[in-house]
């Protein structure tokens, strides 16, 4: 007993010392990190130094990775996101699968060595999708995901993602014909038990799942709110098991439920964390399975069906997006970014195999190809972009960023009296304003009123993340406690440094701190409404209002500039606690009405803004 839990042990070493050491390598060779974990696999697997024998067990247990990132994908799928992408969704996303897959499927039939329409057709629908993880890195380094191409082709990647549901379904179909035919009855039978699952995940998701997190959310438990989402995926995902389907689909339908749930930026950050562990333990396991033996003896074969998958991919996708009046250059570039295999390949190929669609050595042969096609996708990118360029004749400069139709700009943390008070601003605009509070009783509240508030806690850089945080032009820091609002700067400063933070401070000595910390915009949470107050008593002391403002606009005028002579003196000093000093020294001194008050007005005359 003790032997396998040192084996155990040493195996989580081994796989998280070979996951430090490919992953920064593969970056460093400009490939994707899921390249890295399958040359990883292949290395420690049967077919390398063979530490690791068994990667079917490991696949088992790896592919709930697989589970919890359908999940996020169903999350991620809001009805307003669906509807503004509509078109290249199901639009363009329906022609590029039936295109490419349809142009893979008859090169694997007649160019492949003893594939049959089925296996030709599990080669062509699986190698037809795109590897999401790669392509949306490719994006961002070309700041493409803000220009009409990039929009397009993420458009394409979120209908691939939707429709892996949907093949994973079919595969099973498909397979029938080759076993016996049942009876009519048990075929209705089958059919309304996948129904009757489907209904009871759907109503649960809608009824049930929201105000179970909100009496989960009160109890002020962090880790019940991670055990409650691994509950919800798994158990949709077991249910779904057990009438014939797969996990994937209870998941991905379990996710799309709370995809309009307050909750939704918490639970992908308690989902995160081990969805990625997973998936780079699924790929690893990838790796491990391919049967090196294999690749090395059809190498040539490999390499020419790689590179005719490429370019019929990358022509099918240029094609398409031609069609729907998109410009050559633009056409050229969603090509180059699409054209690495899917993730999910890795899934759909196992799947073929264990129903019998494809044998043992073209399952190897097509994940290699798919790995492959993985391999290329960084110099293809790059040679697609050096050819839209030249279609474009002009300059290979970088396109400057346009954020004049961007939408969910502003990410508001904190939703008290003051983050109300100026998101109203935001909204007035009609900006897009995305805001997250851990206060379970305000979120019910204003839930009332039309507010679409998150719960989540801010403090957390997984939080943030989730919620947008990287994506954001402004930040609105608004949460009530000083110490909060440092902890979120610092963690914003520390991971993203290019965000712009506009803070609410307590006090004077926290105006400084911010300063002195170099947020954008900080401003006290009375500073501006005592200014008021003071030049409506003003008024009310029959000063004109001219003179009132002129007042308020010189008391603000003296604030800053003693706030910033302030700051330059904490550079030379450090961080030792600003001494109140009043603006403007009273004419007279301060008398005590009653002597037992004396001591006390001694620490009451100092003024602070």
């Amino acid at each position: 007993m003790q032997s396998d839990g040192h084996a155990l042990l040493l195996g989580a070493l081994v796989f998280l010392a070979t996951a430090v050491v490919a992953v920064p390598i593969a970056r460093r060779l400009g490939l994707s990190p899921i390249v890295g974990y399958i040359l990883a696999g292949v290395a420690i697997g049967p077919s390398g130094i063979g530490i690791f024998h068994d990667p079917e067990r490991i696949i088992t247990v790896a592919e709930i990775g697989v589970v919890l990132l359908l999940f996020i994908i169903g999350l991620e799928l809001q009805f307003s996101r669906l509807l503004a992408l509509r078109r290249a969704i199901f639009g363009l996303g329906t022609a590029q699968l039936i295109f490419s897959g349809a142009a893979i499927a008859v090169l694997t039939h007649y160019a492949g060595n003893g594939f049959d329409w089925r296996a030709s057709l599990v080669a062509g629908l699986a190698l037809a999708l795109s590897a999401t993880s790669i392509a949306l890195q490719l994006l961002e380094e070309k700041r493409g995901l803000s220009l009409p191409y990039g929009q397009r082709a993420f458009g394409v990647l979120l209908f691939q993602d939707m429709a892996v549901v949907p093949l994973l379904a079919f595969l099973p179909l498909l397979a029938k014909g080759t076993h016996e035919e049942s009876t009519f009855a048990e075929s209705a039978l089958h059919v309304a038990i996948i129904v009757g699952a489907l209904i009871l995940i759907i109503a649960i998701g809608r009824y049930m799942l929201t105000p179970f997190f909100r009496i989960l959310a009160r109890s002020g438990a962090r880790e019940v709110m991670t055990a409650a989402a691994l509950l919800v995926v798994l158990g949709a995902g077991t249910l779904m098991a057990a009438t014939g389907m797969s996990m994937a689909l209870g998941a991905f339908l379990a996710g799309v439920m709370l995809s309009e749930s307050n909750f939704r930026h918490e639970l992908e950050a308690n989902i995160d964390a081990f969805r990625g562990l997973l998936i780079a333990l699924f790929f690893m396991g990838v790796g491990m399975s391919m049967n090196l033996g294999v690749v090395l003896a059809n190498a040539p074969l490999l390499i020419a069906g790689t590179l005719l998958v490429t370019v019929v991919k990358a022509v099918s996708v240029w094609a398409v997006f031609r069609v729907s009046d998109g410009t050559r250059a633009d056409a050229v570039r969603s090509a180059s970014v699409l054209t690495p295999a899917g993730e999910f390949s890795f899934v759909l190929f196992p799947l073929a195999l264990g129903l019998g669609l494809i044998n043992a050595r073209q399952s190897d042969m097509l994940a290699a190809c798919a790995a492959m096609t993985m391999l290329l996708g960084p110099p293809v990118a790059l040679i697609g972009e050096r050819l839209a360029r030249r279609l474009e004749r002009r300059p290979a400069d970088p396109p400057k960023e346009d954020f004049s139709d961007a939408h969910g700009s502003v990410l508001v943390v904190g939703f008290g009296r003051f983050g109300q008070i100026a998101s109203q601003c935001l909204l007035a605009q009609g900006l897009e304003v995305t805001i997250i509070d851990n206060d379970v009783e305000m979120i019910q509240s204003a839930g009332r009123f039309g507010f679409r508030i998150y719960y989540g806690d801010g403090t957390r850089l997984d939080v943030l993340r989730a919620a947008g945080a990287e994506r954001a032009q402004v930040v609105a820091i608004c949460v009530d406690r000083r110490d909060t609002a440092d902890r979120i700067v610092a963690i914003m400063q520390a991971n993203m440094p290019g965000v712009r933070l506009h803070v609410r401070a307590y006090d004077r000595n926290h105006s400084v701190a911010l300063r002195t910390q170099g947020v954008d915009y900080e401003i006290r949470e009375t500073f501006e409404s005592a200014l008021s107050f003071g030049e409506a008593t003003l008024r009310a002391n029959g000063i004109d209002a001219a003179t009132a403002q002129a007042t308020v606009t010189d008391v603000r005028q003296r604030d800053l500039e003693r706030l910033s002579r302030q700051l330059a003196e904490g550079e030379d000093r450090g961080p030792i606690p600003i001494e109140p000093e009043p603006l403007v020294p009273p004419e007279r001194s301060a008398r005590p009405l009653n002597p037992e008050a004396e001591d006390v007005l001694k620490h009451e005359t100092e003024f602070s803004s």
